[in-house]
């Protein structure tokens, strides 16, 4: 059953709605062709694909770095098309020059908020976010999972009614991602903002989220949904229990249906 269908079944107000969405890159290679589907306020949703089926070219798209060939997106629960959305990418993005205060507190600055009443505000999030202490320091002088945090703290700052999160643990290592998942799952389990996580990592996407959204051919006209009823607070031992397990073989059962492989860079 694709996503759209499903979620009408939530009676929490719409995060963000996307309808009839088509894209094709310079030559005619088609992305996207009628694709919909919708987010409820406070979900945690992950989008799971095989590299090169388009998942960073949908968060553009949903961010409005790009602009669509077809379709609406709307943002919010007054489906404003032009609502705000935090977006954070592959890479942290963070400024050099600055130290970890101001680097948080950039988009509520862009906003138009005072500085001094933005540095308040980041300050006021750094031990929640597992930085306090940090604020002087210079992104060189941080790891990479403490850069993320410092990424993470400035999008939800930022004050979207949707954040996007592409893939922002896929530079980690093995144990320092683990680590940055636990961290994420409490962080949310706090603050519960309406998230659209984009991973190829199936345990990753099954840990993470409420629902799982999965491409399963291209281009992509509908989304095949996995509702992940697994109970929270949920810890990095949920993937050895046996539900855990089950939901895996559906969810590569759902990508293994093209034959698709897992080879090659997202676009």
């Amino acid at each position: 059953m694709s996503a759209a269908l499903t979620t009408g079944r939530d009676k929490r107000p719409l995060a963000l709605s996307v309808e009839n969405l088509s894209y094709s890159f310079a030559g005619g290679v088609s992305l996207f062709r009628g694709l919909g589907f919708s987010i409820r306020e406070g979900e945690f949703v992950s989008l799971l694909a095989p590299s090169g089926m388009g998942k960073t070219t949908l968060f553009r798209l949903l961010a409005g770095l790009l602009s669509p060939q077809a379709g609406t997106i709307k943002v919010g629960s007054s489906g404003d098309s032009r609502g705000r959305i935090g977006y954070m990418p592959q890479r942290d993005s963070l400024m050099p020059w600055r130290s970890v205060l101001d680097n948080a507190a950039l988009g509520l600055e862009l906003a138009g908020i005072p500085k001094r009443e933005a540095r308040r505000r980041v300050l006021e999030l750094l031990p929640a976010f597992g930085l306090e202490g940090t604020e002087a320091k210079r992104p060189h002088e941080l790891s990479g999972g403490m850069r993320q945090r410092v990424s993470f703290l400035r999008s939800v700052l930022g004050g979207g009614n949707v954040l996007l999160l592409d893939e922002p643990f896929s530079a980690l290592d093995a144990m320092t991602r683990i680590h940055m998942q636990q961290w994420l799952l409490q962080v949310w389990e706090k603050h519960r903002k309406t998230i659209l996580f984009i991973t190829h990592d199936i345990d990753e996407a099954l840990l993470l989220s409420d629902r799982v959204l999965v491409a399963a051919h291209s281009p992509v006209s509908f989304l095949e949904e996995l509702t992940i009823s697994l109970p929270r607070p949920r810890t990095y031992e949920t993937v050895l229990d046996d539900s855990f397990a089950s939901l895996k073989r559906q969810a590569m059962g759902l990508l293994g249906r093209e034959g698709t492989g897992w080879g090659g860079a997202s676009r």
